[in-house]
């Protein structure tokens, strides 16, 4: 069974960063164009507004970038910082603990990226489509550092 879940580890993190990715595009769409029930009870946040519209910014691009992904790390690194940040600023100063603060999907947001940030996007991501233009197609990720560890 252990041999049968590690080949499926890879679409299991692709989905993973998929559904993490859309889900976060989702809160940014909400907060700068109102959909799917706006901005905290409705509504948009107003352009420029610090931090609400930068983060509301961050949201869309990171949570896109994720979906596909594309840049997967570095968009992953900074979703997860402002996902930090939102949880010491805005929700932390309320209570100690998400539960009490409301600041669950922050806490959740963060780690959830910060997992993505060392492993990776997973199967299925565009990040692999241009990796393996430029070295060999072939060859994973893995199996070029175990080439090398060989090597040495």
């Amino acid at each position: 069974m252990s041999i049968r879940l590690n080949r499926a580890q890879p679409y299991a993190l692709g989905l993973f960063r998929v559904v993490i990715g859309f889900l976060f595009a989702c809160h940014g769409a909400a907060s700068l164009f109102g959909v799917l029930g706006g901005s905290m009870g409705g509504g948009t946040v107003p352009a420029g507004t610090w931090p609400g519209w930068y983060a509301a910014v961050i949201q869309l691009v990171g949570g896109i970038l994720v979906a596909l992904g594309l840049g997967t790390r570095i968009a992953a690194l900074v979703s997860s910082g402002s996902m930090a940040y939102a949880y010491f600023k805005v929700h932390q100063p309320e209570s100690l603990f998400p539960l009490q603060n409301g600041g669950e999907a922050s806490a959740v947001f963060c780690w959830a990226f910060l997992l993505l940030v060392f492993t990776g996007p997973g199967a299925v991501a565009l990040d692999r489509l241009f990796s393996s233009r430029g070295g060999s197609a072939s060859e994973s990720e893995p199996a070029r550092e175990k080439a090398r560890a060989v090597s040495v």
